[in-house]
């Protein structure tokens, strides 16, 4: 997959029930060229959820893994179907070859200037700078400044409130977590209201 496929956003499910997913890709029909999702797999039944979701929804969706910290994460991950890596820290060469050899996108994460350019030299797509809350999203536009336009992620602290923000300083995607829907909302699998979630995001663009 070319990364410039690759939707503004990504929709992080940690901790989420297999029907908690599911209504969250069902409120994402009309926008599923906006929004990624990705399985984090220190989920219970991650790859599990990864398969079974890619069956269903994967000609439309894209689904991915996330927490991906190994080589052998990474191939457990796409022999489930992912079609895209994420991970909370710096990938391995391994890890990065490997993505590049199945033709996944691979987003490793970074946390300095120096680690982010180590990851784009080594083949990475994209770096999720994370947790994007603690550097700013000033710091989007300023590790930028001396390395030109790069393909930049903010996670972590990212809100409907900040969103505008990162993207104002250069993030070229952003990821959120569980502070995208509200909990009565998932819990009770409101379609409707998760919709409404992603429309408030979704008018960003």
């Amino acid at each position: 997959m070319n990364k410039l496929n690759y939707p503004r956003f990504t929709i992080i499910m940690r901790g989420y029930t297999y029907d908690e997913a599911d209504a969250i890709l069902q409120a994402m029909k009309g926008y599923e060229h906006l929004f990624a999702v990705e399985m984090t797999l220190n989920t219970n039944h991650a790859l599990q959820h990864i398969n079974k979701l890619n069956a269903r929804y994967g000609e439309r969706i894209l689904i991915g893994a996330g927490t991906v910290r190994t080589l052998d994460d990474a191939k457990a991950a796409v022999d489930a179907g992912a079609k895209f890596l994420l991970g909370p820290h710096i990938f391995s060469e391994e890890m990065l070859d490997f993505a590049k050899e199945q033709g996944i996108i691979a987003v490793p994460a970074a946390m300095t200037p120096s680690e982010i350019n180590d990851m784009f030299n080594k083949g990475a797509d994209i770096v999720k700078v994370f947790p994007a809350a603690v550097v700013t999203p000033r710091f989007f536009s300023d590790v930028q400044a001396p390395f030109g336009e790069l393909p930049l992620m903010a996670v972590g602290g990212v809100s409907a409130n900040n969103a505008q923000e990162y993207f104002d300083k250069g993030a070229s995607y952003l990821g959120f977590g569980s502070n995208l829907f509200k909990k009565e909302d998932l819990i009770s699998k409101n379609i409707d209201r998760l919709e409404a979630s992603l429309q408030t995001i979704s008018s960003l663009i």
